[in-house]
C-alpha cells in the first residue's frame, strides 16, 4: 500500500475541489482494502473511501482522517457473467462488455468512476440502471468485521439510492457482479425517447451495441457529461441535483405553481415513478427558475451546456460552488416550492 500524509485530495476528485486528508491509502487488492479500513476501526480513526471521485465534494478544510482510494483491478468475463474489482474505471469496462457483443450497460457509457462506486448511488441513465444487471455486490461489513455478499433485492435498489448509501458507514464495496445478454450484437430495447430521437429508431427497438454506446457518449459530450481535462464544462460531479420525486398531492401543487408562474399552458415534466408518485425533472426546474445554461460570474458556475451540472472554471474552491448550489437550491424552492437534493457526497460541508 501507497501511504502519504497532508495528501492533496481534490487532484483524486472530478470537481479538482477540496482541501488535504491527514494521511492518504492506496490499495491495489481487496486484502490491502480490508487491511486500511480495519486499521482505520480499530483506531478509531474517520475514514473516507475514494474511488473515482466522481460522486464527491470535499470541503475546502480538506479531511482529517484517513482517506482510502481503491485502485483495484480485476475484469473477469465468463459467458454473459461479469465481475468487476471496485477500482476498475466503469466507462472502460463499458467498453469491454460493448466489444464483447453483451448488452445491459452499454447506455451507461461514459459515466466517469469506478465500478464500486456503481451499485451505491444506483448509477443510471438513458434508460438504464445498474440495478437490472447487478447480481450480486461483494463488500466489506465493517460492522460485522466480515466479507458479505449481498443478492440484488439485498441491495435495496431504488432511485440513485441503495442499502450502500443509505448506511454509508457500513459497506466499503469490494467487487460487483453481473448479468448482461447476449442478443447477437444488438443493445438492450431502447427505452430513453432522447436515445431513441438520436438513433432514429422508437422506443423498445434494439441497435448495434456499438451504435447505441457510440450515441450515448456523444449525448453526454454534448452536455459536458464526459470528462475533459481542457473542458471546464466537465470539472463537475455530472447531475449535482437529483431529479425530485413528489406525491400526487405535491404534484398537484407544484403543477399549480407552475402555471402560476409560467403560464396556463405551461406543462412540466411528469414520469411514473411507482403507485402515488411522478418524478419531475430538476433540469427542467433549474431552468425555468431562471438559472439558465452558464449562469453565473464567479469561478463556480452552471455548465454552459447542461443546467444540471454545476462547474469549477479552474479557480474555484469549495465554498464558492457551494454558494451557486444554495442560491440554486434557493431559487427553486422559491419559484416552485420543491426542494431539491445534491447527488454528489459532502464531505465536511453541506447545502
Amino acid at each position: 500500500m501507497l501511504e502519504l500524509h497532508d495528501a492533496p485530495l481534490a487532484p483524486l476528485t472530478t470537481f479538482r475541489l477540496g482541501g488535504p486528508a491527514t494521511r492518504l491509502v492506496t490499495a491495489t487488492t481487496d486484502a490491502e482494502v480490508v487491511a486500511a479500513v480495519r486499521e482505520a476501526d480499530a483506531d478509531g480513526t474517520p475514514l473516507l473511501v475514494i474511488g473515482g471521485g466522481s460522486n464527491l465534494v470535499i470541503g475546502d478544510k480538506g479531511f482529517a482522517g484517513t482517506a482510502l482510494r481503491i485502485a483495484t483491478s480485476g475484469f473477469d468475463l465468463v459467458g454473459t457473467t461479469l465481475e468487476l474489482a471496485a477500482g476498475e474505471v466503469w466507462t472502460d469496462a463499458v467498453a469491454r462488455t460493448v466489444e464483447a457483443g453483451l448488452a445491459g450497460v452499454e447506455c451507461l457509457a461514459g459515466i466517469p468512476g469506478s465500478a464500486g462506486a456503481t451499485p451505491i448511488q444506483n448509477v443510471g441513465a438513458y434508460g438504464q440502471e445498474v440495478s437490472a444487471t447487478i447480481t450480486e455486490v461483494i463488500a466489506y461489513d465493517r460492522r460485522a468485521g466480515e466479507t458479505v455478499t449481498l443478492g440484488n433485492e439485498e441491495c435495496a435498489f431504488s432511485y440513485r439510492h441503495s442499502r450502500f448509501k443509505a448506511d454509508p458507514e457500513r459497506y466499503v464495496v469490494l467487487r460487483v457482479r453481473f448479468v448482461l445478454e447476449d442478443a447477437d450484437g444488438l443493445s438492450a430495447p431502447v427505452k430513453y425517447a432522447e436515445t431513441a430521437r438520436a438513433l432514429g429508431v422508437e422506443p423498445g427497438d434494439r441497435v448495434p451495441l456499438t451504435q447505441a454506446r457510440e450515441t450515448v457518449l456523444k449525448l453526454r459530450a454534448g452536455k459536458g457529461m464526459v470528462l475533459d481535462a481542457e473542458d471546464h464544462d466537465t470539472w463537475s460531479a455530472g447531475s449535482f441535483f437529483t431529479n425530485p420525486i413528489l406525491t400526487d398531492a405535491d404534484f398537484a401543487v407544484f403543477h399549480a405553481r407552475v402555471k402560476e408562474r409560467l403560464g396556463e399552458d405551461a406543462v412540466p415534466p411528469a414520469y411514473p415513478a411507482g403507485e402515488g408518485r411522478t418524478k419531475t425533472s430538476a433540469a427542467w426546474l433549474i431552468d425555468k427558475a431562471g438559472f439558465t445554461k452558464g449562469y453565473g460570474s464567479g469561478p463556480a458556475r452552471i455548465s454552459g451546456k447542461h443546467t444540471l451540472a454545476l462547474t469549477n472554471r479552474g479557480e474555484a474552491t469549495t465554498e464558492d460552488l457551494l454558494v451557486l448550489a444554495r442560491e440554486v437550491v434557493a431559487g427553486v424552492r422559491e419559484a416552485f416550492g420543491v426542494t431539491l437534493v445534491n447527488e454528489p457526497v459532502m464531505v465536511g460541508v453541506g447545502l
